[in-house]
């Protein structure tokens, strides 16, 4: 592996790549620590502290941890690249009920420019908002809760709007970074930054873990990430590969066709958008709770679906999250479609008859196939939660949710990415 790595930095086109990549990485983690102006930087770290000790950010656990920290820094990039996530995963829904979308996505790279141009207006929106939202609780005294202290310098209207605007514009920025990574760089840009802030986490949990719990508890918690990370890496690489014939035929006085290919359906086909869902959809019983607060409804909120680590908000979790894997493979593999592009290309699987046999054959392996899927997804999604009751971690636990599943899926990705580059030069690659 180390020659691999010596390989690729000896081939200058991609020593180039890697060196843009890492530059582009070190701009953005430099504005991830940069306050926004207003900012009182040191009460805030006083609140960051009060609220590592009482987890108060369940609230915004899934934003925070997308954005490295930088959300609860109240940093220039603080919203990270999570409104561009919230964007695509939009206009990805949108496809298949507006038929303007569905149109422009059959278009092929030329619809697909002007979905990306409107994922991009729709990212700004939600920036506008979501930025909004955060600087109005830091103006209020709720964005850290159970804290006392201003953490702005002053609550007067042009202050506050150069906060927004400021939040806005490195939400711009993040998004702007990542394309240039995928287009001049290594892997994709909007994937790697998400790697990079999550991973940023992950010293300081670890630390956490060894001061609160000794040196055992610290070494435990090592070895069981590991074994659950080789675990994820188990399954993300797991796919029923259903083979493809396509029969051969004549186009004018060329042979075409008489090639056998396969269709690769993976065990986790919906990657980690269900965990994502789900933990949206529960963010809107607290979201209830915290513009209630006097009410029964909120007490019994606040006791059951903000802390997370009850079996009850566990079990709603587990069940929404199966529930959203089936739905998002629905509505991303159509087998409908499948058979009948097979179809008009001359495809056919051996022993299944082309047109509706087909169809039922994708649909019935599929199901099979999301079945384990959607249950290693609830587990994993689970374990903070389950390392929170167990040893009393922090609710950010680095081993586990979707803070593992995206480190896993990127990083198995990206060394992919490099190791088809060398290959390209009769290089040993990685995965040798």
């Amino acid at each position: 592996m180390l020659s691999a790595f010596a390989n690729a930095f000896k081939t200058p086109d991609l020593r180039k790549k890697i060196l843009f990549t890492i530059g582009i990485i070190l701009i953005f983690r430099i504005g991830s620590i940069t306050p926004v102006p207003n900012v009182n930087v040191a009460q805030v770290d006083i609140c960051r502290k009060v609220v590592a000790e009482g987890d108060s950010a369940g609230l915004y656990s899934l934003v925070n941890l997308f954005s490295g920290g930088a959300l609860l820094q109240l940093a220039v990039f603080a919203l990270g690249i999570m409104p561009y996530i919230t964007a695509s995963i939009i206009l990805q829904l949108l496809t298949v009920v507006v038929p303007r979308l569905e149109a422009l996505k059959k278009e092929g790279a030329a619809g697909q420019t002007k979905i990306t141009q409107y994922t991009r207006y729709l990212t700004l929106v939600l920036a506008v908002l979501n930025s909004t939202a955060f600087v109005t609780l830091a103006v209020n005294g709720q964005l850290f809760r159970g804290c006392d202290g201003q953490i702005v310098y002053s609550t007067d209207i042009f202050p506050v709007v150069l906060m927004v605007l400021t939040m806005t514009a490195g939400t711009a920025v993040v998004m702007w970074l990542g394309e240039l990574i995928t287009e001049r760089g290594v892997g994709n840009g909007m994937s790697l930054l998400i790697f990079v802030q999550i991973a940023a986490t992950f010293p300081t949990a670890m630390w956490q873990i060894r001061t609160q719990k000794g040196v055992v508890a610290f070494i435990l918690v090592l070895i069981v990430g590991l074994m659950v990370m080789a675990g994820v890496i188990f399954m993300e690489l797991g796919q029923r590969r259903i083979p493809v014939q396509y029969a051969k035929r004549m186009v004018g006085r060329r042979m075409f066709g008489g090639t056998t290919t396969y269709i690769p359906l993976k065990v986790n086909q919906a990657g980690v958008i269900p965990v994502i869902f789900a933990s949206s959809m529960l963010y809107l019983p607290s979201l209830f709770a915290q513009f209630r607060p006097e009410s029964e409804m909120a007490r019994w909120i606040s006791t059951y679906f903000v802390t997370g680590d009850h079996p009850l908000y566990m079990a709603v979790m587990f069940i929404m999250i199966v529930f959203f894997t089936y739905f998002y493979v629905a509505i991303t593999f159509d087998p409908h479609e499948v058979a009948d592009n097979m179809k008009k290309y001359g495809g056919f699987i051996p022993g299944i008859r082309a047109g509706k046999p087909t169809e039922k054959y994708l649909g019935f392996v599929l199901s099979r196939l999301t079945f384990p899927g959607s249950f290693y997804l609830g587990l994993i999604s689970l374990l903070p939660s389950i390392a929170f009751i167990l040893v009393q971690a922090n609710q950010n636990f680095p081993f586990g949710g979707t803070s593992l599943l995206i480190i896993v899926g990127v990083g198995l990705d990206t060394v992919k990415q490099i190791e088809s580059k060398l290959q390209q030069r009769n290089y040993e690659g990685f995965l040798r």
